[in-house]
């Protein structure tokens, strides 16, 4: 019998890579860091959208620039992000999809058991399931991500949205960090961007 699909998760979207500006970083900044100082804004919103989906903290960490290092823009969207309205936290979650390990379909029996808890999840709290893997062996994706649907399942709406709030902030870090090391960025975040895609 085939197997459900899990909900909320949309396909893969291609990756985010910072453009590189015809001329040098007007402001400083090293490396990407460099390159999204001198993008002009518009572009650099687009750019930091696919790292949080929030417009308002994408407006923000565009309209902070230049940042002399990543330490700086790190800080600078850890500040933003506890900064958001609960309207703003909801705009991220909504764009946001299951970080489904890329074998997971392989793992019948798992699979089958994360659609059912991700379903769970979704009819309880009202928004997709959000986690920071980073760090996390692949071959123990799904385990932790399992793991953790269980465990928070338990919690009651208001903490889970400061603790899915706490991990938006942490994927958001992790997109970054990605982002100016010109590495590509999942698309996950942006399915709903009115933005061109970079």
């Amino acid at each position: 019998m085939p197997e459900a699909p899990l909900p909320a998760h949309r396909p893969s979207h291609a990756p985010v890579r910072l453009p590189i500006p015809a001329q040098p970083a007007p402001h400083g900044g090293h490396g990407g860091v460099g390159r999204l100082n001198a993008l002009p804004r518009a572009a650099a919103e687009q750019a930091l959208f696919g790292c949080c989906g929030s417009h308002a903290w994408a407006r923000r960490l565009a309209a902070h620039r230049p940042y002399p290092d990543l330490d700086a823009l790190l800080a600078a969207a850890d500040e933003a992000a506890y900064d958001l309205s609960p309207e703003d936290i909801g705009e991220a979650l909504d764009r946001e999809e299951l970080p489904l390990p890329p074998d997971a379909a392989a793992y019948s029996a798992a699979y089958t058991a994360l659609a059912a808890a991700h379903g769970a999840y979704e009819s309880k709290f009202r928004h997709p399931f959000v986690i920071c893997l980073d760090g996390v062996a692949p071959s123990e994706a799904l385990d932790h991500l399992l793991a953790a649907l269980y465990e928070r399942m338990d919690n009651d709406p208001e903490d889970e949205r400061v603790r899915a709030a706490d991990e938006l902030r942490r994927l958001a870090r992790a997109r970054l960090t990605r982002l100016v090391r010109n590495v590509p960025v999942p698309r996950e975040a942006v399915t709903n961007s009115p933005y061109v895609p970079v």
